[in-house]
């Protein structure tokens, strides 16, 4: 249980010494808000289009945004280095906003759920620390993920009442999707909620290959559709709009969400709307090279195969993901004539971090 012990002491003394006095509840997440802005001064969080790459890292990370044309950008990013003061550790987030309050809830979720995720896993951690019966080596990868999930599914329903009460931000009729993954070591945590996607590549027989690690949360998968009907929500496609399944009210035109899972949208929260994320884990391989995570401004037009092969054939990874989304912009042009372009935006996360040279 060492490396657990550690792994919990080296987080809670970042926490007591960032507080003058022992985490927990209120002061954790204050704590986790202070480590926050000391990571943005240091140069460890990007919350823009760009790069991120800390000496020693393995991790390289390239975001870009692009906006489309609806109107304001309405997605977001963010990627944390040395997240929580771990050196392992990562943490990068994908939001995508929809509805006329759309941008400021995708930016409220951002800024809100790495610093509550954060003290939501030291919480757990403190606990399970507490259970004689725990052993963390005893089967390390098992416990660390239903740490993480755990984390995943309180941080996250926090978020979405925290969201609810905010006065400053009216989300009755607005939202906003969220995948992020945190890096721990050799293992990665991806978690879901709406109709983004991460796709891993990986080398298999010398061919770079997809992996899609995510769902797309639409509303006419199955057991999505299901939910939403037991509880009076309806699920149906517009005669303009053929294929494209929504969730509406049960005596209502609205509000026609394309997706099934998603922080905000309170209007339609009792009629099969969530925010409860798929939460699931893989442990990273020399084989595997990156991951992108992409709003469906991407994949409604780039295919998981196109996506990679875009990005591996990319020779300044650095503009990886500004390659991806341009190319993203050009296929809706081609594919979605007469369609307002989406905003778009990807982070490509590699695993295997290389010097860089700046051109």
């Amino acid at each position: 249980m060492s490396q657990f012990s550690s792994m919990f002491n080296g987080l809670a003394r970042s926490f007591s010494i960032r507080r003058g006095k022992n985490p927990g509840n209120g002061d954790g997440r204050e704590a986790a808000e202070v480590m926050a802005k000391d990571a943005k001064k240091n140069d460890l969080i990007l919350r823009s289009s760009g790069f991120v790459n800390i000496d020693g890292s393995n991790n390289f990370a390239s975001v870009f945004s692009k906006r489309g044309r609806k109107g304001v950008n309405q997605d977001c990013t963010i990627v944390w280095e040395e997240f929580g003061c771990q050196a392992d550790m990562l943490f990068c987030g994908i939001f995508d906003g929809h509805g006329q309050w759309g941008h400021f809830v995708a930016k409220k979720v951002r800024e809100s759920m790495p610093s509550s995720l954060l003290c939501n896993w030291q919480e757990t951690l403190a606990q399970a620390s507490l259970d004689p019966e725990f052993d963390l080596e005893s089967d390390k990868k098992h416990h660390r993920f239903h740490i993480w999930k755990h984390s995943y599914l309180q941080t996250c329903a926090i978020v979405d009442r925290e969201l609810e009460h905010c006065r400053k931000i009216d989300s009755l009729y607005s939202g906003t999707t969220a995948l992020t993954i945190v890096r721990q070591g050799d293992l990665i945590y991806v978690a879901n909620i709406g109709d983004s996607r991460a796709v891993l590549a990986t080398s298999d027989d010398g061919n770079l290959v997809p992996i899609q690690l995510t769902v797309d949360f639409k509303p006419n998968l199955p057991q999505e559709a299901e939910r939403i009907t037991q509880c009076k929500g309806r699920v149906f496609c517009l005669h303009d709009e053929p294929g494209v399944h929504r969730v509406w009210l049960p005596d209502e035109e609205s509000p026609g969400l394309a997706m099934s899972r998603a922080f905000g949208d309170y209007c339609i929260k009792d009629y099969g709307l969530i925010s409860v994320p798929e939460v699931t884990q893989r442990h990273i391989t020399s084989r595997d090279q990156f991951v992108v995570l992409a709003t469906d401004g991407v994949w409604d037009v780039i295919s998981n195969e196109e996506a990679i092969r875009i990005v591996s054939s990319t020779p300044d990874k650095a503009k990886a993901a500004k390659h991806l989304v341009e190319s993203a912009a050009r296929a809706w042009k081609k594919k979605r004539k007469g369609i307002a372009m989406d905003d778009i935006s990807a982070i490509c996360l590699f695993f295997h971090s290389t010097p860089l040279s700046i051109t």
